[in-house]
């Protein structure tokens, strides 16, 4: 297939570049490929489907310049198509006094990046949600809500389709050509490559020359559902996070359809898809990850040790259960009894300085784009990000 754009990967982030695409260029040839059988079959399918507001990120970064308005735009779309949207908000709640400094922290974030947030009293937290828990104070965000992901994603499917974007699935990327990649099935050649393959994203990127001091290293996010009833919280409630790490901890999610859950955890994994059993092993990604896994916990790089050692007492589910029952008075850890389908989160690495990447990364030339670190909350920020790629790189 000859094509003017080809896309690897579609999840959120290549169907929104899809979408900006085919809105600049009408006349373009845009094809999207993907291994699997159709869209968001990872991250955009398996993430908690909360849409953010913008208060956790420094204003210097990607993330905050456009977690604001794509929680905007994606509001409008779900209208505007008729998609579920639950509206219910969020509160991060405080367990002691230090954290009442970091919730002031989050608190002028959210103002700087123009994030609509209200730094509230204990009382003020349980008229919103009676069954909060909080020390002293609570930060609201009346504008954090959820989505279905894979409802989205297919309904963006079918409207790239209706504007002439061919998909091909069940193809798999097997490497460089010139002009073009070669597949599970046959040669594309395209005029410009953008690479949004989430989890193999570096590994492509490698072969067009980027990401040579990067690699993914996966976390595995696990979902604890409440089947007991829909009424135990009414909106999302999280805890303080760490600041220094990408990872929000253990919260409760409200969903689309009222249900409650909590999670996501950020456990290690061994391999790229290591989602349950050995489905999807590949020895050569378990060394390459396990090499550099050893060497964050050998040197103890951003304190990796003491996050594996947390992260994986998760997988007891009476511990699992109880970091969230911290954050409300009354709730039945008996009533946690289904795990949803699991994430893999594509963490990106800096090899020569040891840190994870904090922001999206993005490198290029004129005949392919990579993006390399399109993690959370990828998802809220995926149409005004899609439109800075394509705006940046495309143009």
């Amino acid at each position: 297939m000859n094509t003017d754009y080809l896309i690897i990967g579609a999840g959120i982030i290549g169907l929104s570049v899809a979408r900006k695409l085919k809105d600049k260029y009408p006349d373009a040839k845009i094809c999207v490929l993907d291994k699997e059988e159709d869209t968001a079959y990872h991250a955009s399918g398996r993430n908690s489907g909360v849409l953010h507001a913008g208060f956790y990120y420094s204003a210097d970064s990607l993330k905050a310049r456009f977690t604001v308005t794509g929680n905007r735009a994606w509001k409008e779309y779900c209208r505007a198509k008729d998609l579920p949207l639950n509206e219910c908000g969020k509160l991060v709640v405080a367990r002691d006094r230090h954290e009442l400094g970091q919730l002031d922290e989050l608190y002028k974030r959210g103002l700087r990046n123009g994030s609509t947030v209200h730094l509230i009293d204990q009382k003020e937290a349980e008229e919103l949600e009676p069954n909060v828990r909080t020390f002293k104070r609570a930060l609201y965000s009346p504008g954090t809500a959820s989505v279905d992901p894979g409802a989205v994603c297919r309904r963006l499917k079918e409207d790239l389709r209706e504007e002439g974007v061919t998909f091909s699935f069940l193809t798999e990327y097997r490497g460089r050509k010139k002009k073009g990649v070669t597949t599970s099935r046959g040669g594309f050649t395209a005029k410009t490559l953008i690479n949004c393959a989430g989890l193999y994203a570096d590994k492509i990127a490698k072969d067009f020359g980027f990401s040579r001091k990067y690699t993914i290293i996966p976390f595995k996010g696990l979902y604890l559902k409440y089947t007991k009833n829909k009424t135990g919280v009414g909106m999302n409630i999280y805890p303080v996070p760490n600041l220094k790490n990408p990872f929000l901890g253990v919260h409760f999610t409200k969903t689309v359809d009222d249900s409650i859950k909590i999670g996501p955890t950020a456990i290690p994994a061994f391999w790229r898809e290591n989602y349950s059993g050995f489905k999807h092993f590949r020895l050569n990604e378990l060394a390459a990850i396990g090499y550099h896994e050893t060497k964050l916990f050998l040197t103890n790089a951003f304190h990796f040790r003491s996050l594996a050692f947390e992260e994986l007492r998760k997988y007891s589910r009476t511990y699992f259960v109880g970091l969230a029952t911290k954050m409300v008075k009354n709730i039945d850890p008996a009533g946690f009894t289904e795990y949803t389908a699991p994430g893999i989160r594509a963490q990106l690495l800096d090899k020569t300085t040891s840190k994870l990447l904090q922001d999206f990364v993005i490198e290029g030339d004129r005949h392919s784009i990579h993006i390399l670190n399109a993690v959370s909350p990828a998802f809220t920020c995926a149409l005004p990000f899609a439109n800075f790629v394509v705006e940046q790189y495309l143009s």
